[in-house]
Parts: structure tokens; sequence; C-alpha cells
């Protein structure tokens, strides 16, 4: 539990550089969250609330960008490098093997 805790902070970090506001919003969400379930004893709870929490980890890391607003009608999108990936052209017509 205190693992995933950690790594729930870490990705915070991670996302949410540079931001104070959203930094602070996702630290009081998440120690919220943990404190409370803090006195749950059911194994079956237990391990449900661990997957939850794991899958969140997950999306922030994968799904989550950052954005900035530049202008009046620009924003500065800012991806991570767990983001980038590479492109896969689209093709009509499928291969033949």
């Amino acid at each position: 539990v205190l693992k995933l805790f950690k790594s729930l902070h870490r990705t915070r970090q991670e996302v949410f550089k540079n931001d104070t506001r959203a930094l602070e919003a996702a630290r009081q969400k998440i120690n919220q969250e943990f404190k409370n379930n803090q006195g749950e004893t059911s194994e079956e709870k237990i391990n449900e609330l661990l997957k939850i929490a794991s899958d969140v980890e997950v999306i922030l890391r994968t799904s989550v960008i950052q954005a900035v607003h530049t202008d009046s009608d620009k924003i500065l999108l800012i991806p991570r490098k767990d983001l980038l990936q590479d492109n896969t052209p689209y093709f009509d017509k499928p291969t033949k093997k």
C-alpha cells in the first residue's frame, strides 16, 4: 500500500510539474482517498482499492498532458516522454503476406 501511495505521488509530481494548483489538488485527493480507506480490513475490498489506485496511476502517466494558455486563443501542449510514441502510418490497402 505504501509503495503504491509513493508511486502515485511521484507520478503526480511528473505529470503536473510546474503547476502548483494541480499539484496541490492531486496531493490532497491522493491523501484523502488513502485516509478515507485507512481502516479497511476486508482483504477483498483492499485488493479492489489497490487495483483502482494502480489504474489511476497508469491513466495519469499515459493519458494526462499539460497545456498552457499562451494567448487568448492558443494553447501550448507540453507532452512528456512517456506520452510520445512512434507514429504508425495508415494504409488504405492491407499489405499482402
